[in-house]
C-alpha cells in the first residue's frame, strides 16, 4: 500500500520486509507513465504495477547496501525502463 505525500509531491511505500521508506518524486513518475499524473494517478499506477515498485526497492535496497530502517528514494532509472505504461495511465 501506497500513500501520497503533498509536501515532497512524492509517492511513499514501505517496502516488503524492510522498515524504512521508499519514496517516489511525481517527476520520476512522469517519466515512468510518460505525461504528468496527479497524485490519484500515481497511487493508481503503483497498485498496478506493486510488484515492479517493490523489485526496485529490493534491488536499491541491496545495491546500496541499506539499513533496515533507512528511507530511500527510487529514480525513474531504478524502475523498469522498458515497462510500458498500462493504457489505462
Amino acid at each position: 500500500m501506497a500513500d501520497w505525500r503533498d509536501d515532497i509531491d512524492a509517492l511513499v511505500f514501505r517496502p516488503a520486509g524492510h522498515r524504512g521508506f521508499c519514496m517516489v518524486h511525481r517527476l520520476a513518475l512522469r517519466t515512468v507513465i510518460g505525461r504528468p499524473p496527479s497524485p490519484a494517478e500515481c497511487l493508481d499506477y503503483f497498485a498496478a504495477n506493486q510488484p515492479m515498485f517493490e523489485a526496485a526497492a529490493q534491488a536499491r535496497i541491496a545495491q546500496a547496501g541499506l539499513a533496515p530502517d533507512a528511507n530511500f528514494h527510487l529514480t525513474s532509472r531504478n524502475l523498469s525502463p522498458g515497462s510500458p505504461a498500462p493504457d489505462n495511465f
